[in-house]
């Protein structure tokens, strides 16, 4: 018995610019239309997602570029940083150009919630780029004595 594969039809909305690097990568690789490529793409980025993902304690550095002039999404920014204020250590912000802005946020935390409080900075509507960088800890490491006096904490 042979079990078929049910596809779905869905609408998405896409910026232009974006749409343009879709369409130009699918040409450089061969896609037939732009689902085959979407599809490949989401595959990939899911994969990516699963391997990048440690347990336990972690470190992050999550980086996004997001449009300053999107509707409140500043203030949404920063009321999920301060909504977890315990997860998020510093943040570098850097002004890229008239329209866009650069954040440099180290978390630290239980890496399924850097993961998923990441994923939900990087999914604001106005956010154009994002990614996490997560690095294992170990969670109860007593500090060593240091010769030179100064400690980690």
């Amino acid at each position: 018995m042979r079990v078929e594969e049910i596809e779905q039809r869905i609408t998405i909305t896409i910026e232009d610019d974006l749409l343009a690097e879709i369409d130009a990568a699918a040409e450089a690789r061969g896609y037939q239309n732009r689902s085959e490529i979407i599809c490949g793409l989401a595959r990939a980025g899911l994969q990516q997602s699963a391997e990048d993902a440690p347990s336990g304690q972690c470190v992050a550095a999550l980086v996004y570029v997001y449009d300053h002039a999107a509707r409140d999404l500043s203030k949404r920014l920063v009321q999920n940083f301060h909504g977890r204020h315990d997860l998020s250590s510093a943040t570098l912000h850097v002004h890229l150009d008239d329209d866009s802005c650069m954040e440099v946020t180290a978390l630290k935390g239980a890496s399924c919630e850097v993961r998923h409080f990441a994923d939900h900075i990087i999914a604001e509507r106005g956010v154009r780029y994002g990614r996490v960088v997560m690095i294992p800890t170990a969670a109860n490491k007593k500090p060593r004595k240091r010769g030179h006096g100064d400690r980690h904490d």
